[in-house]
């Protein structure tokens, strides 16, 4: 028997972008069909490509999304849109790369999100082989699955030193239960103990959470300020008194 893994990052009530899990049973159950268990893979494609690209770049300070790589979701998966020289990728992520929440699944959610090289050649490939699974089909237990199965023969690769991602954009919609994200960073290790940062300790700013199953460990730091330099709320912590 499958065990679907839950690895969603809840803070305050927002539940933020983490490693993929199974929000409801029924969900988890359905079966590989050849067309998205979500519905068609239309439903999640946004018709203006500029604003998709507007929206992946504000995932980031203009100073670092304006020379990066973005990508656009298709029929068939993310595909470049803007070449980028920088290193750094941008893309407006969807629900089933979210974490598990009451939106799982949603069409209408959009997560920015902008990761640097070293996550562009070792966490990205989870984001799109993620992605590529829900098109083909599978279900929930079966992405995830699958994808605990590439992790552990390789075809996915550990994370890079210095594997981060900026999560700074105020447009983003993570849909009817958890509308606005906080902002946040994001840094990416294998197989770490969130204690060896201290994460999740009373006082502590830094939250994190495990994946065994992916080896992979996500650490989030919180941000005073969107990506366009304005206040933000200042994301509160579980463990604050």
């Amino acid at each position: 028997m499958h065990t679907v893994r839950i690895s969603a990052l809840v803070i305050g009530g927002i539940a933020l972008l983490g490693a993929l899990g199974g929000p409801a049973q029924a969900k988890a159950q359905q079966a590989a069909t050849g067309a998205p268990v979500w519905g068609s893979i239309d439903r999640y494609l946004m018709a203006d490509r500029d604003a998709e690209i507007a929206l992946a770049r504000s995932a980031a300070p203009s100073s670092i999304a304006d020379r990066a790589e973005i990508l656009v979701l298709g029929p068939h998966g993310f595909q470049t849109a803007v070449a980028g020289t920088n290193g750094f990728v941008c893309l407006v992520g969807r629900s089933w790369a979210a974490a598990a929440d009451a939106d799982y699944g949603n069409p209408t959610v959009r997560v920015p999100m902008c990761v640097n090289a070293p996550a562009a050649r070792s966490y990205l490939p989870r984001v799109t082989r993620i992605t590529d699974l829900a098109i083909a089909g599978y279900s929930v237990n079966q992405v995830s699955e699958a994808m605990g199965v590439a992790v552990a023969r390789h075809e996915l690769p550990p994370m890079e030193d210095g594997a981060m991602c900026y999560m700074m954009s105020k447009l983003g919609y993570g849909g009817p239960a958890n509308p606005h994200w906080p902002s946040h960073l994001m840094f990416f290790y294998s197989k770490v103990d969130p204690a060896s940062w201290g994460a999740n300790q009373q006082g502590s700013p830094i939250i994190a959470v495990a994946d065994s199953l992916e080896q992979l460990t996500q650490f989030v730091i919180p941000v005073d300020h969107w990506s366009d330099g304005t206040p933000a709320a200042q994301m509160p912590h579980p463990a604050r008194p």
